[in-house]
């Protein structure tokens, strides 16, 4: 939490409201407010959010949005907006007690709720996929009497995590069911240890933006990775991986980055296929208009 509001303080003026938490105990509850003056408080702002976008992520855009201060572009937050206190136990587990919840500036609680019971909430994201929420903002339904509004009167909605200002659908043309078991199985971890182990000295006067540039992940370094798909039985997929050849080049790049230099080479890389990064970009000039004049429905 402290990370967002030291980030929002230096976005939003004056004394705007950052976030507020309330519990059951007074102590608990309380309120963060823009303090100081901040480094960038004019001048257009994007925040990009999709599924995966929780607690410090969420309270951050919910005090841009509720403040007008910018455009929210991709898809709904996750809905994570709990505060814990941790107890720890004389076996040495820990008890994570749920003492308050966070609320953005016009009241939203962020935390998706328990209404159906702990299963539901533990298969909310499958659901949003099988409902089509990922795909179009017309499959997200808001409860009317979770309408509220922002500081220059737009609507916006509560009910769990943060709806963008601008819907970005996620695109899943490029992948696979095959791509999806490389990464979700030790083998993609295995194939780029091994890779850095062995190659890591080819690397070190090659900078950041020339790896970007030039290198390639070849034909040859993909059967390495399908062999070692091979050892965790991942069965390779003939079809699955002719539609997703060049998205998986790019994956292992990406990755490859992050463990040769750090997180900035693979979002330099990611980003050419990160649909939400890309419709932000083309979004920019207009985020003042849009941030201010669209409301949510």
């Amino acid at each position: 939490m402290g990370a967002a509001i030291y980030m929002a303080d230096e976005l939003l003026g004056g004394r705007d409201l950052i976030v507020s938490q309330s519990g059951k105990v007074t102590q608990y509850s309380n309120k963060a407010y823009a303090s100081k003056p901040g480094m960038f408080e004019e001048g257009s702002v994007i925040v990009l959010i999709n599924e995966g976008s929780a607690s410090a992520s969420e309270i951050l855009a919910g005090a841009i949005q509720d403040n007008d201060r910018g455009l929210i572009v991709g898809r709904r937050s996750f809905g994570k907006g709990l505060v814990q206190m941790p107890i720890d136990l004389s076996d040495g587990a820990e008890l994570r007690l749920t003492i308050a919840r966070y609320f953005t500036p016009s009241g939203r609680s962020i935390q998706k709720p328990y209404d159906e019971g702990y299963e539901a909430y533990e298969r909310d994201e499958l659901n949003r996929f099988e409902q089509g929420e990922y795909f179009s903002a017309d499959s997200i339904k808001f409860n009317d009497s979770l309408k509220y509004q922002t500081k220059k009167g737009r609507t916006v909605y509560g009910g769990g995590g943060i709806m963008p200002d601008y819907f970005v659908p996620l695109d899943t043309t490029m992948n696979s069911a095959y791509v999806n078991k490389l990464f979700s199985s030790d083998t993609s971890r295995e194939y780029l240890l091994d890779y850095v182990s062995k190659n890591k000295g080819n690397f070190t006067k090659i900078s950041v933006e020339d790896y970007y540039k030039n290198f390639k992940v070849s034909d040859a370094m993909l059967n390495d990775l399908i062999a070692f798909g091979k050892k965790n039985k991942v069965e390779f997929d003939a079809k699955d991986f002719a539609k997703s050849k060049e998205y998986l080049r790019i994956l292992i790049k990406a990755h490859l980055g992050r463990q040769l230099y750090d997180d900035s080479a693979f979002y330099k890389v990611i980003n050419d296929i990160n649909e939400v990064y890309q419709q932000a970009i083309k979004l920019f000039g207009e985020a003042d208009k849009i941030a201010t004049a669209k409301s949510l429905k």
